[in-house]
Order: structure tokens, then sequence, then C-alpha cells
């Protein structure tokens, strides 16, 4: 996973991932990104221990969550560099094992990548070792899964009102994350969600009542308040399965 740090392509379009050099505050690139799906079911008539049996001889990278909403309920969280392999590894898999007898809810269905604002000085760590980190920390059991979309309006803001609108959302978070409330995945989902969301967000802790703490503070932000125009369908998992990494 090497990091580019020219400046510069010769020609197209450059969609790598940006950073900055901690050093030389230059810009450094990185072409490469994880993707994250979560798949939620329903219809489990037996122990869940079943299917935790079955996920763990994968080799998967991910967790299993039971739903806190539906008693027959669970959500499957697997994490790949290669889109690619929701439709192969993960379908064959799906669709040859316990999990066939399940009734999957795309409705429910999440999918999104990690990205960098451009000021992180650790792409690596960004794009992929803290995301399959904390979907793997076994310290914190449950987690809480939603998209959103923000207004039109807020895209038409200048640059400094919109730092200043994320700069306070994202203290929010970051403050949680220090104290070990609450520890968040962002990733951006534009054309990947089917009902045209921006951004799937993972909340994770060892305890439900700080996720549910951390949501009630951020509504009363400028982002929430005034540029978010729809928010969730929310899942509310704990984990019966995680992958070591």
């Amino acid at each position: 996973m090497a990091i580019d740090i020219q400046e510069n392509r010769t020609s197209g379009v450059d969609l790598r991932e940006k950073g900055k050099d901690e050093h030389s505050d230059r810009p450094i690139y990185h072409d490469g990104r994880l993707y994250m799906q979560l798949l939620v079911f329903t219809g489990l008539n037996a122990k869940p221990q079943t299917l935790v049996r079955v996920i763990e001889k994968t080799g998967f990278c991910g967790a299993l969550y039971s739903s806190l909403h539906d008693p027959k309920g669970i959500g499957l969280l697997t994490v790949s560099e290669d889109p690619r392999f929701f439709l192969t590894e993960l379908q064959s898999f799906l669709h040859d094992s316990d999990f066939s007898r399940l009734q999957c809810r795309p409705d429910w269905t999440m999918i999104g990548r990690t990205y960098a604002i451009g000021y992180e000085n650790d792409l690596i760590e960004t794009l992929f070792e803290r995301p399959r980190r904390y979907i793997c920390n076994p310290s914190w059991p449950w987690a809480i899964w939603y998209p959103l979309r923000r207004s039109g309006d807020f895209e038409h803001l200048s640059s400094d009102e919109r730092r200043k609108i994320l700069m306070e959302h994202g203290g929010i978070g970051r403050a949680y994350g220090r104290s070990d409330h609450a520890h968040d995945i962002r990733l951006a989902c534009h054309g990947l969600d089917q009902n045209d969301n921006d951004f799937v967000v993972g909340l994770l802790s060892k305890d439900l009542h700080p996720l549910s703490a951390i949501i009630e503070r951020m509504r009363k932000t400028q982002q929430t308040s005034r540029y978010l125009s729809s928010l969730g369908p929310f899942f509310v998992g704990y984990t019966l399965w995680q992958s070591s990494s």
C-alpha cells in the first residue's frame, strides 16, 4: 500500500484519496479504499450461534450483529478492498450456507467506501487500518449504522462556512472518541445507495446509551438541524461475531 507524494498527474481525472505529509505539508495520495456493506436479514428461527459457526469459517472481514428491533433479525457487515467481492464470494456464500434460509431486507442494505478529507497524514491508517480495527474491536459490541443525505443548500455555502459546520460536528465526535464513549466510521455512498444517500455512518461503543446520546447531541449541530434532508433508518445491533482484522 504505497503512498504517492506526487502532486499532479499528467492527464485525466484524479480519483486518488488525498492527504497531507506531516513534515513537508505536501499533498500525499493513495489510489485505494475499503468498501463496507451491511446486509440485514429476518426470519431467523434458530439460535444465532449456528450462523456464527458458519461465518467464522469463511475468513471474511466483518461482523455479525443481532438486531435490537427484530427478535428474528441479524445484520451482516462485510469489508473488502474490491467491490466485486460482494457480488462473487459473498453472494456465493449466502446462497450456499444457512444464510439462504433467511429473508434479506434489501431496503435496509447499506454500502459505502472509506475516504480521506485532505488533511490526513496517514492514509493507510485512515482508509484501511482504523476502519478494520474499529469494527473488529471486541470492546465495542454495540453498533448503530445509518445513512444520511445532505441538503443541496449545504453545497452552496462557501468553503469556510462548510468547514466551520463540519468542525462543529467533528468536534463532538472526537470528544466522544477520546473518552471512549463512541467511535465512528464514515463512508461515502454517492451513487451507491439505492435511496440516493450521501454517507453511511457506523457508531460503535461498549454500551448502548452513549450511542443514543451522541446522536441526540448531533441533532443540535448546524449540519443536522439545518443541512440534512434525510437521516436513517437506523440499524441497532449487538455483536455476535467479529473477525480478527
